[in-house]
């Protein structure tokens, strides 16, 4: 049994905080890898979009990656963002994973290059036939530019050894539906949307890997079970209070404004890579930190500097 075979639940696509001089804050990452187990996230991705993967060294994505092995300790499993556009180097990277204890792997649909299905599929299987982990996919057409269809997935998911669950973040609920009615037994569906999280639980799919368990570990992870559990009315109270702050995760690109939102709750420095940089806008600012004292999250005297 591998061990995604029961994740279903709330999995934080978790931030990489940098310090003022540029480099990995790593006290204040143990920090977030424990609030987060503590919050009942079910699940762990390093290295992800959110985790700015795409500027970290090939020394930083391997010490991050252990880092976050050794934090976490076996009380979730640890996922990580492996992907690329070139295969020999999401191969490498997948590797490297292994290499140094992660429990499974994110995997994109290559970006930029936009090759043929077949491609896509041929991609998929170079990387399973390297790697002993489990693998999710991940759709995320405004990243990559190509949408994976339904169709491709589950010839995927069902020719591909080693591959068990889809990040699904197409925002299409007719393609993530036509995946969940076709899928082989045990393939996950998890929500790449934090806001359509509770439309596909409720078509049949497994949970969500999330930006805004960042902020609000435990009530999105409250949010999910519930759903998971048929308590409709709990899970869209829940959705519905938070459905505000998963739309604004997403004014600037992410992970500015979550990592702004952690800022102003004191969790971490407000530091990116560039070309990321430092949310400036003063209405954006000023609406994140409403929003944050909306939901009765504390804030501290950061935010009013930021906002002056």
């Amino acid at each position: 049994m591998h061990a995604l075979s029961n994740l279903r639940g709330s999995i934080v696509a978790i931030v990489t905080p940098f310090t003022a001089d540029g480099s990995i804050d790593f006290q204040s990452y143990a920090n977030l890898i424990k609030r987060q187990i503590e919050g009942g996230t079910n699940g762990i991705v390093v290295a992800g979009t959110t985790g700015e993967s795409a500027a970290l060294t090939e020394d930083e994505y391997a010490a991050l990656i252990r880092f976050t092995v050794q934090q976490v300790n076996g009380q979730v499993p640890v996922i990580v963002g492996a992907g690329s556009n070139v295969t020999a180097r999401a191969i490498r990277h997948s590797q490297v994973a292994q290499r140094e204890g992660a429990d499974a792997l994110l995997i994109l649909n290559p970006y930029y290059n936009k090759p043929t299905e077949e491609g896509i599929f041929l991609h998929y299987k170079s990387i399973a036939e390297n790697v002993n982990l489990p693998i999710i996919l991940y759709n995320v057409p405004g990243r990559t530019g190509s949408n994976m269809r339904a169709a491709l997935t589950l010839r995927i998911a069902r020719e591909i050894p080693g591959i068990v669950a889809i990040k699904e973040a197409s925002g299409d609920l007719n393609q993530i539906m036509e995946i969940i009615a076709n899928r082989p037994d045990g393939f996950l569906v998890y929500s790449g949307d934090d806001a359509m999280t509770l439309s596909i639980i409720a078509a049949g799919g497994d949970g969500c890997i999330s930006v805004v368990a960042n902020q609000v570990p435990s009530e999105f992870s409250r949010m999910i079970h519930a759903a998971l559990a048929n308590d409709l009315d709990l899970a869209r109270n829940l959705h519905y209070k938070l459905l505000r702050l998963m739309n604004l995760n997403f004014i600037e690109s992410n992970p500015i404004p979550v990592k702004t939102c952690l800022y102003m709750m004191g969790l971490l420095q407000n530091e990116f890579r560039a070309p990321m940089i430092s949310m400036t806008n003063s209405s954006n600012l000023q609406v994140l930190h409403e929003e944050l004292r909306t939901l009765e999250i504390a804030v501290n005297d950061r935010s009013a500097e930021l906002i002056a």
